[in-house]
């Protein structure tokens, strides 16, 4: 038998530590190559870590809740002697090196006999972490991770809740209900300094937009202009499409409409779609388009992106939205998704906001910000009537776009929501 400790691997991306969420596993648990052992929440995602190795669970070397840094011991794991091999991270685990540690040689020079090297010493694992659980784990009640982070900030145990989804799955509103008018007590992490306030600590997703936020905001120069208009046209031809055949199976938003126009006016304007590189003093224009969509989730703010979304038809664009939005109020966005985004949407619209000036996500030239649709009277041909009219409001970095470029963007962006055929000129 070997011991091995398994240490919290760099999940890309420059992240630097997680969260551990839950723990997947028990000490005394026999575990697989692959196999789920935590919940980890980063700075970007909830995301499963999977164990590289094949054993014995020994010992937690980590509290659920606690935040720990890449390279810290999470978890000890006694293995088979001689079943130890390297293991390779791959996109959805790990697998043994072509030439595994165990079996590696080194050569000499020719003619030179190979000589095996040395197995590295087992990793000491302290006897009372390492004693086994004589009584078997408790069964783990099914959620998916925002609810386990929803229970976890409310003060309730999911063992005491039970889910109404498929198969005993806990649904938010499953805990909304357990807890009732009770004012559970204050999580694990939080402190109470008095009845009047709570204190929170600061990471996971809150800490990582912080400091994205404030390094933008004072890195680049942010210029932000609006343009009110009447969208009347778009709303009506949004109505008329989504009863069409070509998006059955697609929920056909305005949003889906305006992340069209955007798209097609980069054409005539790419500093929007362009990014500042400060170490080799260059800008660097992109050929395709990675729109992010800013979205609210019950974890904080994440700007996740639609990869190559220059490419798409409008009904790809309102599946993929659909897509997009659904896997980020789940918490099942990956670090991939949230990572290379070129220009962002914000919708405040859905909250009732008619504008505002969006920070800009690090690393882009741009942001749109979609205000609410509202009825109002508009001048319309000639006469007072009611519209539908809504304020966009356009952030970018003045070192990389001129002030007629990106005015000439968010006004070529208007036009098109104002008269929604001139997108069939440019598609």
């Amino acid at each position: 038998m070997s011991a091995q400790q398994f240490r919290l691997p760099d999940l890309g991306e420059g992240l630097t530590e997680a969260e551990i969420v839950s723990w997947l596993v028990a000490v005394g648990d026999v575990i697989t190559l692959n196999q789920a052992i935590a919940e980890v929440e980063t700075e970007k995602a909830v995301i499963e870590l999977p164990s590289p190795f094949a054993g014995t669970v020994t010992a937690l070397l980590a509290e659920a809740g606690s935040t720990v840094e890449v390279g810290s011991p999470l978890i000890a794991i006694e293995t088979e002697s001689g079943d130890v091999e390297e293991k390779v991270a791959t996109l959805v685990g790990y697998g043994p090196s072509a030439a595994p540690a165990s079996r590696r040689h080194r050569r000499g020079r020719a003619g030179a006999g190979s000589v095996t090297a040395p197995p590295s010493p087992p990793i000491a694992v302290p006897e009372a972490l390492a004693e086994a659980v004589a009584t078997p784990p408790p069964v783990r009640p099914l959620a998916k991770p925002p609810v386990r982070y929803m229970a976890r900030v409310k003060g309730i145990d999911l063992t005491q809740v039970r889910g109404s989804g498929p198969d005993g799955l806990i649904t938010r509103e499953d805990v909304e209900q357990h807890a009732g008018g009770l004012a559970p007590p204050p999580p694990s992490g939080e402190r109470t300094s008095n009845e009047r306030e709570t204190r929170v600590p600061i990471k996971g997703v809150r800490k990582h937009t912080a400091a994205a936020m404030v390094r933008s905001a004072f890195t680049a120069p942010h210029v932000t202009e609006f343009v009110t208009v009447d969208v009347t046209p778009t709303m009506e031809l949004v109505e008329h499409l989504r009863v069409h055949q070509v998006f059955e199976g697609a929920r056909l938003t305005p949003l889906a409409v305006i992340t069209k126009a955007l798209l097609l006016a980069l054409g005539d304007n790419p500093s929007l779609n362009s990014s500042w590189d400060e170490e080799h003093q260059e800008i660097v224009t992109k050929h395709y388009v990675n729109l992010g969509i800013a979205v609210a989730t019950e974890r904080g703010l994440i700007v996740p992106n639609i990869k190559d979304a220059h490419a798409m038809t409008l009904r790809q664009l309102a599946a993929a939205l659909g897509t997009l939005t659904a896997t980020a109020r789940d918490g099942t966005t990956t670090p991939a998704d949230l990572s290379g985004g070129t220009i962002t949407i914000t919708n405040i619209g859905v909250f009732g906001v008619d504008g505002g000036t969006p920070i800009l996500n690090p690393g882009e030239a741009a942001i749109l910000c979609v205000g609410a649709v509202r009825r109002q009277p508009w001048e319309y041909r000639g006469e007072i009537a009611l519209r539908q009219v809504m304020t966009l409001s356009l952030s970018f970095d003045h070192r990389l776009v001129d002030g007629a470029e990106g005015s000439r963007f968010l006004a070529a962006v208007a036009g098109m929501l104002a008269d929604p055929t001139a997108m069939l000129a440019l598609s």
